[in-house]
């Protein structure tokens, strides 16, 4: 019995100790998360035209920093794909929330994520937001369509928007429940990809604006301009816009400039360039029987370049600073 006891008070005390470095972790990357916040709410409100980029995990993460933006767009398309699920909320927030762990642990530059409609209602939002900062994210995004969502650039999809109150209370919530007042919710209005006018694009963003939204992004997949063009001529609120040009690429970025968009994303350009990679280096290798062509023609990169994105020479120093000589 005595040994039983001892046994359990010893787990006991691990617990508590595990749970004391798990609060010294959330402090830490919440204090590193808010300059990230910072960082990105600055960017937002900044005079010149900003650019983020997209990525999906660590390692893209990464690749984006080193590419020189100032910020990352953590793409809901893009993580569920590299998961090989659906953008439709098959990957669950948690999964989410662990992908963006360790995009913001291998980076120091702001995360915008995507955050679909927030998983659910007030409550699900305000709770991710409160996860999201405790691993370091600057902002989350937030889209004013129903739960599960639909991908916004589906041609033949429905797309059923939330109830303008519901969502701009959705937006207060997640506003109220920070602890980091700079961390950024970012209202995406989804009136154009619905089918609906100019007028309802204003009505719903001027309601998540005034619920405190800290930015608007307004979507459209026309592959024209002209639905962004019409809204930010009409747009009189001082509350910055945000973009995301998938389907309009041809649009000189002058022209954003112009129109006074505050923010560009480019959204889904680093899984789609991945999968094609993947599919040329596997489709030759299938075809050869051999690794020669595609190392010659130089369509991989060195193992070291992987080493070195995985800063695997800071383990090498520490290995020799750790371990005991062998």
């Amino acid at each position: 019995m005595a040994r039983n006891l001892a046994s359990r008070t010893t787990n006991i005390l691990r617990s508590i100790a595990d749970n004391s470095n798990w609060k010294k972790q959330c402090r830490f990357y919440i204090a590193h998360g808010a300059k990230k916040s910072a960082e990105l709410k600055s960017m937002l409100k900044s005079k010149d035209l900003e650019y983020i980029m997209e990525a999906h995990n660590g390692l893209s993460a990464k690749i984006v920093e080193e590419a020189g933006f100032k910020g990352i767009w953590a793409s809901g398309l893009a993580m569920s794909a590299q998961l090989g699920v659906r953008d439709s909320n098959e990957a669950s927030w948690t999964q989410v929330v662990d992908i963006l762990e360790f995009m913001s642990e291998d980076t120091e530059i702001p995360i915008l994520v995507d955050a679909d409609t927030g998983f659910g209602n007030f409550n699900n939002a305000r709770r991710l937001v409160r996860k999201l900062e405790e691993r370091g994210v600057a902002g989350a995004c937030f889209e004013d369509k129903l739960f599960p969502k639909t991908n916004s650039l589906h041609d033949d999809r429905h797309q059923p928007l939330a109830d303008m109150e519901e969502f701009a209370l959705k937006i207060k919530a997640s506003k109220d429940y920070l602890r980091d007042p700079n961390f950024c919710i970012v209202a995406r209005v989804e009136a154009f990809i619905a089918g609906w006018e100019l007028e309802e694009a204003l009505k719903r963003a001027e309601a998540y604006a005034n619920a405190g939204a800290d930015a608007i992004l307004m979507h459209s997949r026309k592959s024209d301009p002209s639905e962004i063009e019409s809204f930010m001529k009409a747009w009189k609120n001082p509350t910055p816009v945000v973009i995301v040009p998938t389907k309009y690429y041809k649009t000189p970025t002058q022209s954003f400039k112009d129109w006074g968009v505050s923010m560009v994303i480019w959204a889904n350009h680093n899984i789609r360039s991945s999968v094609k990679a993947m599919q040329d280096v596997s489709a030759q290798i299938y075809k050869e029987q051999s690794l020669l062509g595609i190392e010659n023609e130089k369509k991989v990169v060195p193992v070291k370049e992987i080493f070195r994105l995985q800063n695997d020479d800071e383990l090498v120093q520490a290995e020799g600073k750790y371990l005991p000589e062998r």
